[in-house]
């Protein structure tokens, strides 16, 4: 951070902010452009030129736009210099973004990152290393691109106690659940489409299993409730298994089906609270604000004691949305620089346990193919009672080998919800169960 002599003769005057990058792919180059085009407005913004000392790429022979001189394939060194005092890390994975993150903490300089997966499992210890060198670590992008969400939870609300949080962070399997619901393709056929125009990647996994909701969801679980929650705490079901049957059977019940990630303060009957964390494919209802979230939009509902219902909502992914609330963090890591201020310090203080999800009270959709003769009905109803679960709801389509039955519980633990499914395909008169789902968003 350079200064020079304040000609009012109060003291110094910070210059410039030196500002290191780590990875140029989408958001690295459109994080570049907008310090080079807002240069301006940048600096009025934060009192001091934001200037970058270099940016880390795996590959110098490839075509960049930005001066050659500003590249290196050597990140640690850039890290390192005693002219950066601010490193966006956009590398992505954990290792070196691990340990080039705790370098830079340790050594006094602000990180700015967008890395979810890093995030999910190592939070902690980056965390202590900020607070331990008086540094700040921002990663507002790291949950649901442009949507400010972060910020919210550790700063307006800090005042209130939040009590869920629920939403739609995975642009991907938002993009093919809507699809296959507009248009009644499958899955696989929804899938190869959001790979040709760029939606999907070359290996979806993360996505379509839900790995990546999951990452946001640990981060958004341990803002929110004040505790730890890491990637391996979040229950975690993908959309592969979901079919465009269930997206028409979900319709007559006036519902959608959306890929959710759920952050909850559960509460025991003798007022003992745990932290619920999960992320499957779920009916929610048409008149549900996340419903209406189509295509590869991201929306997030935090619900709080005393704020009540609020909802995020937007761009989730892409390059220059994501490099907006990167742009965002960095311009409060600058002015902390500049003015001698901190950002938000990680709060653990609740330390609550994780509830299992056999805990967490759910509802379900399931759907079976069943022999068509009289009584089979009371047999399946008669299981769910054995296990005190009732039925909300029951639909049966076809005749004869089509038979189907669909039924839809009302609330009950989920581990209770799971061994009825279980006793149901071990019936004779269940020749198949085709599709288990949640159902949330409802208050039975």
């Amino acid at each position: 951070m350079s200064q020079t002599q304040d000609p009012t003769g109060a003291g110094t005057q910070t210059r410039s902010i030196g500002v290191a990058v780590l990875g140029m792919g989408n958001v690295g180059t459109e994080v570049v452009r907008i310090l080079e085009e807002s240069a301006d407005d940048l600096r009025a913004r934060v009192g001091a030129r934001l200037e970058v000392r270099g940016v880390a790429v795996r590959d110098l022979a490839k075509p960049r736009k930005i001066d050659s001189e500003l590249l290196t394939d050597d990140p640690a060194s850039l890290v390192a210099r005693d002219d950066v005092d601010v490193v966006v890390e956009l590398m992505g994975g954990i290792d070196p973004a691990r340990s080039l993150i705790r370098h830079a903490l340790e050594s006094g300089k602000s990180v700015v990152t967008a890395n979810k997966a890093l995030l999910a499992e190592y939070t902690g210890e980056l965390a202590t290393a900020a607070a331990t060198a008086r540094a700040d670590l921002y990663f507002e992008a790291a949950v649901a691109g442009a949507i400010p969400v972060i910020r919210p939870l550790t700063q307006s609300l800090a005042g209130d106690t939040v009590e869920r949080v629920a939403g739609i962070v995975n642009g991907t399997t938002n993009f093919i659940l809507s699809a296959m619901d507009a248009d009644g393709d499958d899955y696989d056929v929804v899938l190869a489409e959001a790979g040709r125009l760029g939606y999907a990647e070359a290996d979806p996994t993360a996505d379509v299993e839900g790995y990546d909701a999951a990452a946001k969801a640990a981060i958004l679980a341990s803002i929110a409730f004040h505790t730890r929650v890491t990637a391996a705490d979040v229950y975690r079901e993908g959309i592969t298994a979901v079919t465009s049957a269930d997206l028409l059977a979900a319709r007559k019940f006036d519902c959608t089906i959306k890929l959710l990630s759920i952050c909850e303060r559960v509460r025991d009957t003798d007022g003992t609270q745990r932290v619920s964390a999960r992320v499957y494919p779920a009916l929610i209802p048409l008149s549900h604000p996340l419903a209406t979230v189509g295509g590869a939009f991201n929306a997030v509902v935090v619900e709080a004691q005393n704020a009540g219902r609020l909802m995020f909502y937007g761009q989730g992914a892409g390059g220059a949305p994501t490099a907006s609330a990167v742009l965002g963090d960095l311009v409060m890591a600058a002015r902390n620089k500049v003015h001698g201020g901190r950002g938000p310090l990680e709060s653990t203080y609740a330390k609550l346990p994780i509830a299992s999800i056999g805990d967490v009270p759910t509802r379900y959709y399931v759907s079976m193919r069943v022999a068509d003769r009289p009584g089979v009905l009371a047999q399946i109803a008669s299981e769910f009672s054995k296990r005190s679960v009732s039925l909300a709801a029951v639909r049966q389509e076809g005749a004869g080998e089509d038979a189907r039955l669909i039924v839809v519980t009302h609330r009950a633990p989920d581990r209770a919800q799971s061994e009825c499914v279980a006793a149901l395909e071990d019936m004779d008169e269940v020749l198949k169960v085709s599709s288990v789902l949640r159902l949330e968003g409802t208050d039975d």
